[in-house]
């Protein structure tokens, strides 16, 4: 989206992004808006005239790192103006304000507008921009003829209204709103012709999508039917969102939807699940996932996991792991349970020690290890499709239809964004090595 604003031209400006893929595909947009106004984007941490860096908040430590990020381009480029946006914005804009050096801080509603609230040199004084977020569908202006990678992000929602007590989110980004189909589908199409093979279904509550007559099943079937389109990925949705319907798409060898859930689960205990207020009970996720990996062969299913939540004794922590070791899971993010200020669950009594909360984490880390690399045993000998991306460090490596990481043989040609057949032939703890066979497409 080209702002016409009295800017001199081609100034330096960075872009740093922290947290969350929704943070990062905004990330990506800021740079796009601001080389459509005749910037030039160098890499963070290079000396530039213009700072932006969209934070996080979903934690204390990410307070922490947001602040630390800001002093280190402050530091490193005093004369720059420097524009603080998004979750921690939002949240805490005053404490930013006290950061020296720093010059704007915009909140969620306005940040993908930041360039609007811009002056050509520093402040006196921070200037804050901080409104309530409103409820409304919204649009993302967007770069047509921008050349995107082979695999893309695409934003479709934002907030969330399920208020789970360990949870800033419902606060830092608001109450869940989708993204106009129209302009959502506008975008799609450009990552496509742009080079774009696989699109990620990135937000914060993506089942709850909801715009112009288009429910989330509407908008899969939708989007699947745009023309070059190769693969469509749901990225992570909640549990109780989650549309069976999708399971028929899934289970097609020719439909671009790929068998692969991640589902944030974050408790495999009743008694803690009810304490983080989550809207399901363990009975009907199992019968629910058992359906799934029945219906869609190969599926691979992840999930999130908290631990040491308030109230977590041995015996439901011993549960949350046998859960995921009995459950269809292949592996889970583990995430040790920081007291989130303003969140019911940093007041709630019976805190475990953090001491006892690391060494827990380690433990379902380790248990994740042991089923993810069972999965990448059980491709080996198997013919699969991987799309191929571009070489880092010489290497080809890429993704296959169900999300295992695929490393290539060296001794290739160029293999770059090119959708293949490949045979797996050894099995690591975070990637397969394979053989390529054919191109597929």
């Amino acid at each position: 989206m080209t702002v016409n604003l009295p800017k001199v031209r081609y100034k330096r400006a960075s872009v740093r992004a922290l947290g969350c893929r929704l943070n990062q595909y905004e990330g990506l947009s800021m740079e796009s808006t601001l080389q459509a106004n005749g910037y030039e984007i160098v890499p963070f941490g290079e000396d530039a005239e213009l700072g932006i860096i969209n934070t996080c908040t979903v934690t204390n430590e990410a307070d922490g790192k947001s602040r630390s990020v800001i002093r280190k381009f402050i530091r490193k480029n005093p004369n720059a103006v420097t524009v603080v946006v998004g979750c921690y914005s939002q949240i805490s804009a005053n404490e930013i304000a006290m950061i020296e050096g720093v010059d704007y801080v915009i909140g969620n509603h306005d940040k993908m507008n930041f360039l609007q609230y811009l002056g050509n040199q520093k402040n006196e004084n921070p200037v804050i921009v901080r409104d309530r977020i409103s409820r409304e569908d919204f649009t993302i202006g967007f770069v047509g003829d921008t050349e995107y990678l082979q695999r893309a992000n695409l934003k479709i929602q934002d907030g969330c209204d399920f208020m789970c007590t360990f949870c800033v989110i419902p606060f830092a980004r608001g109450r869940a709103r989708s993204r106009g189909w129209s302009n959502l589908r506008a975008e799609a199409e450009a990552m496509i012709a742009g080079g774009v093979q696989e699109i990620v279904l990135t937000g914060v509550n993506l089942g709850t999508y909801d715009s112009e007559t288009k429910n989330f099943l509407g908008l899969i079937y939708a989007l699947s039917k745009l023309r070059g389109l190769k693969r469509l990925r749901i990225s992570s949705i909640e549990p109780t969102t989650i549309p069976e319907e999708i399971f028929q798409m899934m289970a097609d060898p020719s439909h671009c939807l790929m068998p692969y859930l991640h589902v944030p689960m974050q408790s495999g205990c009743d008694a803690i699940l009810g304490k983080m207020r989550r809207k399901y009970e363990l009975l009907e996720m199992r019968e629910f996932f058992d359906r799934a990996v029945a219906y869609v062969p190969g599926l691979c299913i992840g999930t999130d996991l908290m631990v040491g939540f308030p109230g977590e004794g041995e015996e439901e922590f011993e549960k949350t792991c046998a859960t995921f070791m009995e459950f269809p899971f292949h592996y889970c993010h583990v995430f040790t349970f920081s007291e989130r200020d303003g969140t019911p669950a940093s007041k709630m009594g019976n805190q475990v020690p953090m001491s006892e909360r690391r060494l827990r984490s380690a433990h379902l880390r380790r248990l994740s290890a042991s089923k993810r690399m069972a999965f990448h045993e059980e491709q080996i000998g198997k013919e699969i499709h991987v799309l191929i991306e571009n070489p880092k460090d010489g290497k080809f490596s890429g993704y296959s239809d169900n999300y295992v990481k695929v490393v290539m043989r060296e001794g290739f040609v160029d293999l770059s964004n090119r959708m293949s057949i490949v045979n797996v032939l050894e099995a690591r703890p975070e990637y397969v090595i394979a053989d390529w066979v054919r191109f597929s497409g």
